[in-house]
């Protein structure tokens, strides 16, 4: 992707990067490359699970850090970002992948097992509603619709097409989407009934985006949701619903997202870092830097939205000065930008503790 084609975040850039190019040129992580290589790989897996939004994003990640010569053990799974927080709040996991920011719950269950972590942004991401190819009637929709269809007082109610738009015809509709251990599932009922658990339940569900995938190819009264990278893997199968706003119908693409006008759908991904394993495992410090280093690459090879190409070097940043804790402090909020998304996170980064390696 052309950096011409990346969302200016001028006050981002020299606020927050010139505060650290110094601290980057002089990094052990700027050596995590070499770091342990010919010592042999720690005969401990590096455990990576949850959001299955992220998984492809990590999964580049390996095949890219296993082409170039790297034999670290790593076990990657994709079990939802619920599932993923829970077991890496009782340390069973190294990284957590996340398509929304820890909540309060979680927090908690990290604090009471002494569970210190690094919040790492890693893309940006556009929930996408999708049909089946062979539906001609609904070329968009609004967020009001949304909400009438995937709300809780829709349930066992609403389940015709004519019942959601009037304009539509009047067929069944069949309802795929995300499990209530998916960050998306989060993200998408807060954003569009105002409640993260605010949902219908009578759909078929799953925390595999494959899943909703072949729902919606198969049928041809379908409707579902899911991350970006999904529906661009899978375009010739599916169809993508603009969203209807006050300034008019958006679809969901790379640069609707960086310019701020996919709302209220576009999201921050994360990789959660346990930080004590980072501080004692050179095989999880070399593979989380290499990860962040080539973020730009690696995100736009998966299809999600990449960061301004110089905010890697802050993550990069951030990770290396053990910032620990979440800039969202359990909350799950809806309908940032980049630019105001970036500078949440950051703003940890301005205090003046840090460690070391």
């Amino acid at each position: 992707m052309a950096l011409s084609c990346l969302p200016k975040l001028p006050l981002l850039s020299i606020q927050i990067a010139a505060a650290f190019t110094a601290v980057l040129a002089t990094s052990p992580l700027a050596h995590a490359d070499s770091l342990a290589q010919g010592a042999g790989s720690n005969a401990a897996s590096i455990r990576i699970g949850g959001s299955s939004t992220v998984f492809p994003i990590m999964e580049e990640a390996l095949r890219a850090f296993r082409e170039a010569g790297n034999s670290t053990k790593i076990d990657l799974k994709e079990t939802g970002t619920s599932d993923g927080f829970r077991r890496f709040c009782n340390g069973q996991l190294e990284i957590v992948n996340a398509s929304r920011p820890i909540n309060s719950k979680e927090l908690k269950a990290c604090s009471s097992n002494r569970i210190n972590f690094i919040e790492l942004p890693i893309a940006f991401d556009a929930l996408t509603i999708v049909v089946n190819p062979a539906n001609t009637w609904a070329k968009q929709i609004s967020t009001k619709e949304l909400s009438r269809l995937w709300g809780q007082q829709a349930e066992g109610k609403i389940d015709r097409w004519k019942e959601v738009n009037l304009d539509w015809p009047d067929r069944p509709i069949k309802l795929c989407g995300p499990g209530k251990d998916s960050g998306t599932y989060d993200y998408f009922n807060k954003a569009i009934n105002s409640n993260a658990e605010n949902s219908r339940r009578d759909y078929t569900s799953s925390e595999d985006d494959n899943v909703i995938v072949r729902c919606v190819a198969q049928n041809p009264n379908a409707i579902g949701y899911f991350g970006l990278s999904y529906y661009k893997a899978n375009q010739g199968k599916l169809r993508a619903l603009g969203i209807v706003t006050s300034t008019g119908t958006v679809i969901p693409s790379v640069a609707n997202v960086q310019a701020g006008r996919y709302q209220p759908l576009s999201r921050p991904l994360f990789i959660y870092i346990n930080d004590k394993a980072l501080a004692s495992r050179p095989d999880l410090q070399r593979f989380t830097t290499f990860t962040v280093r080539n973020g730009l690459r690696l995100v736009g090879k998966t299809g999600d939205v990449p960061l301004p190409a110089s905010t890697y070097q802050l993550v990069e940043s951030k990770l290396y000065k053990r910032v620990t804790g979440s800039a969202f402090s359990g909350d799950l909020p809806v309908g940032l930008s980049i630019g105001e998304a970036l500078r949440r996170s950051f703003d940890a980064n301005k205090q003046p503790q840090f460690r070391s390696f």
